[in-house]
């Protein structure tokens, strides 16, 4: 069975998007295993919004997010 070129590309580009996803995933546990504080400051930043009633809450977390997009944007960009 003969591949494509562009099958081949896809197979390696997949490779490495998995384990850099594994390797972040990884240190992300690392991380929380042995610095559970480490990250409580994010879902708390000024401009998350929280809403709580007798019944019911929300929780919108816009800052957290927007750090989130900013941080994979980054990356995205570092990997092409």
């Amino acid at each position: 069975m003969i591949m494509e070129p562009i099958q081949i590309i896809f197979g390696l580009l997949m490779g490495k998007i998995l384990i850099i996803v594994g390797l972040s995933v990884t240190m992300i546990g690392v991380t929380l295993m042995y610095f559970p504080n480490a990250l409580k400051w994010f879902g708390n930043l000024p401009g998350d919004i929280n809403i709580q009633n007798e019944n019911s809450s929300v929780y919108i977390p816009i800052t957290s997010m927007i750090i989130v997009s900013l941080v994979l944007s980054l990356v995205m960009r570092l990997l092409r």
